[in-house]
């Protein structure tokens, strides 16, 4: 396996960072609620693991894929490097939570595990946008807040239902954007996915006010979210840049987390 010079440099930036920067948004939701809900310094450790985690992937993907060419670039060397990195972030941070709190932690994560695979296997086989591995990407990550609430002396039933809350959202984001910039692209697609799934996520957030499971402000952040969606697949709003439908997600991403982290503790 030769070494390929490149004549033009190598660029870092996509070899380090993620090129969806929605990835960003699904990464801070769990890590921001769980923190803000069950504030220690465990969490704060498993959330740089959970970090160094997020940032292998772009790197290992690229390692993998030139691997599977038989090839070895300029940018197989550097992505390499930022495997280690991000491996020992990981790795040290990983442990430094294991050593930090008391209280187990790792059975969402395990759960999670193969869906993470899952999505990975989509990485390598250059489907990274498909629905399968953007949802089981985007429930894996889920699966941090419910960590970090375990680890800050949370119960597994409340943890989980946490993540339950974050997927709804998670869940119901994908479906909806991928609808709407489809729509945007002349792409005739069905709504119906999209619009089901808000409804029947506030059906169910209702049942769990209803049974006192979760507090009631966290309603109001569904209902809002199904708001935006209705307007967001009328014909008028397609037009928007798809740069700002990002921005506006980010923003209903984190009035959410604030909703269900407010409606906590007031509880």
């Amino acid at each position: 396996m030769t070494v390929k010079q490149s004549h033009s440099g190598v660029r870092l930036r996509p070899i380090a960072l993620p090129v969806e920067h929605g990835g960003w948004g699904l990464l801070a939701a769990p890590i921001l609620l769980g923190l803000w809900v069950a504030p220690s310094v465990a969490g704060v450790w498993l959330s740089f693991a959970a970090l160094g985690a997020f940032l292998t992937r772009q790197p290992l993907k690229l390692v993998l894929a030139d691997r599977q060419r038989g090839k070895r670039y300029q940018r197989t060397i550097w992505a390499e490097r930022f495997v280690l990195l991000y491996g020992v972030l990981t790795v040290v941070s990983f442990g430094m939570a294991l050593l930090t709190t008391d209280y187990p932690f790792w059975l969402p994560l395990l759960l999670a595990a193969p869906l993470a695979a899952i999505q990975f296997r989509y990485d390598i086989r250059q489907q990274s946008r498909s629905l399968i591995a953007e949802l089981c990407g985007t429930i894996a990550i889920g699966s941090t807040v419910a960590a970090l609430a375990m680890i800050g002396g949370w119960e597994w039933g409340p943890a989980f239902l946490l993540w339950f809350l974050l997927g709804l959202k998670s869940v119901g984001a994908i479906l909806y954007v991928t609808t709407r910039l489809r729509l945007a692209r002349g792409v005739t697609v069905s709504k119906t996915p999209a619009v089901l799934f808000h409804c029947v996520a506030l059906v169910l957030v209702f049942v769990l006010i209803w049974a006192n499971l979760v507090p009631w402000l966290v309603s109001i952040a569904f209902i809002i979210l199904l708001i935006r969606m209705m307007i967001g697949l009328l014909p008028r709003s397609l037009g928007t840049r798809t740069a700002v439908v990002g921005m506006q997600e980010l923003g209903f991403s984190l009035f959410t987390v604030a909703m269900i982290a407010i409606g906590y503790i007031a509880n």
